[in-house]
């Protein structure tokens, strides 16, 4: 029998990430995680509004995501919610986004988490700071949106 492919699933988003910084480009990155870490993410408790990523040593980490551990977890396991976890990315992309963030100013946001093929991937945005005046800009603009839409279903 041939299996189809399943569609992804997204687990959170972070929407502070489009309100907070121009995205310039997105790369997808598996997740280093422990075995209470997918469970709890199979729950849908995760938190990715406080988080960011950082490049050291040559490897990229998400630092700041809060997981809460499920009930049945914590009876044999010390769960940390906030540990660094380890991002798995080419090391193409590793020199480009360290030369991007090095050279250029940029910063790396999360911006979803979600299931591909049973396992849990990161979208990573390589994102440019949004200045006060850049997000009353980026809101006129969606209320604009949202205004011309409403005009033309009444129409």
């Amino acid at each position: 029998m041939k299996q189809t492919q399943k569609t992804n699933t997204t687990i959170a988003v972070n929407r502070k990430a489009q309100h907070e910084y121009f995205i310039e480009d997105r790369y997808e990155a598996g997740l280093v995680l422990q075995g209470w870490e997918v469970k709890s993410l199979r729950a849908g408790r995760i938190q990715l509004d406080q988080g960011y990523i950082l490049l050291k040593q040559g490897e990229a980490w998400l630092f700041g995501a809060l997981i809460t551990p499920l009930q049945t977890v914590s009876t044999h396991i010390v769960a940390d919610p906030q540990r660094s976890r380890k991002l798995l990315l080419t090391q193409h992309e590793l020199n480009k986004l360290f030369g991007s963030v090095e050279r250029r100013g940029y910063t790396l946001v999360p911006l979803s988490l979600y299931w591909k093929n049973n396992r849990v991937k990161l979208e990573i945005g390589l994102a440019k700071g949004k200045k006060l005046h850049d997000k009353r800009a980026s809101e006129k603009e969606r209320d604009w949106q949202r205004q011309k839409e409403r005009m033309f279903k009444k129409f």
